[in-house]
């Protein structure tokens, strides 16, 4: 478990690269997020294609063009302050890097989405065990055969976030996420992997697989992951997200972005 940090201390150790790991854990009870940064010419239909798709894809901030520090976590720099981002040009991924300050320009549109990584400290706080944290990894995400709902030059489909639990365990999860509607909300599956497309749980797309013990289930949030699927469905000059489980952890606390 990463030691305890306030968000600004967190992002303050990533910027002097003193952080570069996931951040699953880290800052526990604030509000994660997934970013996506693209030319503002494409902003619309993306923007269209997060409102059509809320579950994998809610949206707790949008920056105008050039802004690089977000309402959500004033001060910070949307650059600088994420731990690893990956860089596509023509839908392709070119690279991983650690600040994107020379690729930044005054049209570049920022998102940030919600994440699952949010509803954690909930989870264990109810006595939850969070596997991919106990193990120290990325969480495991898959692909799924679901498809979202397009928007202009936009699609792709479902991606999810997988929790091995107990039955008694998934139900309470289920309980304790669906007050979290801007971070995933509950789970969109339980059980049979093979329903949604998933062959083999050993094998993630993204992230690292986790020890699923006997008794257990696997447990299966939308993944915010679908954006960078979905923004590199179209060949844009240039895009920019977040590395898979490598999120920009903002000021606003979990239990802000509840139902109830």
């Amino acid at each position: 478990m990463p030691k305890k940090m306030t968000p600004k201390q967190l992002r303050d150790a990533i910027r002097r690269g003193q952080w570069r790991q996931p951040t699953s854990g880290a800052a526990g009870g604030y509000v994660q997020a997934n970013l996506v940064m693209m030319p503002k010419e494409y902003a619309f239909p993306f923007l269209l294609f997060c409102v059509r798709n809320p579950k994998p894809c809610p949206i707790l901030d949008v920056l105008e063009p050039g802004q690089i520090s977000p309402n959500i976590a004033p001060g910070a720099d949307i650059r600088t302050d994420i731990p690893k981002y990956r860089i596509y040009k023509n839908g392709e991924l070119e690279k991983e890097v650690e600040s994107v300050e020379g690729l930044f320009n005054e049209d570049t549109v920022s998102y940030l989405l919600g994440c699952s990584f949010s509803f954690e400290k909930a989870l264990m706080d109810a006595g939850i065990p969070l596997r991919n944290v106990e193990e120290g990894k990325n969480v495991s995400m898959y692909v799924t055969n679901i498809q979202c709902a397009s928007a202009g030059p936009f699609h792709a489909p479902l991606v999810v976030t997988m929790r091995p639990m107990t039955p008694a365990q998934a139900v309470r999860a289920a309980q304790i996420t669906t007050r979290f509607h801007l971070t995933h909300g509950a789970p969109v599956h339980l059980g049979d992997p093979g329903s949604i497309g998933i062959k083999d749980l050993g094998s993630p797309d993204f992230g690292d697989p986790v020890t699923i013990r006997p008794g257990e289930i696997p447990v299966f949030w939308a993944c915010g992951v679908t954006s960078t699927v979905a923004a590199t469905s179209h060949p844009i000059p240039l895009v920019i997200t977040h590395a898979p489980g490598h999120m920009f952890v903002s000021d606003l606390r979990d239990e802000e972005l509840t139902l109830f």
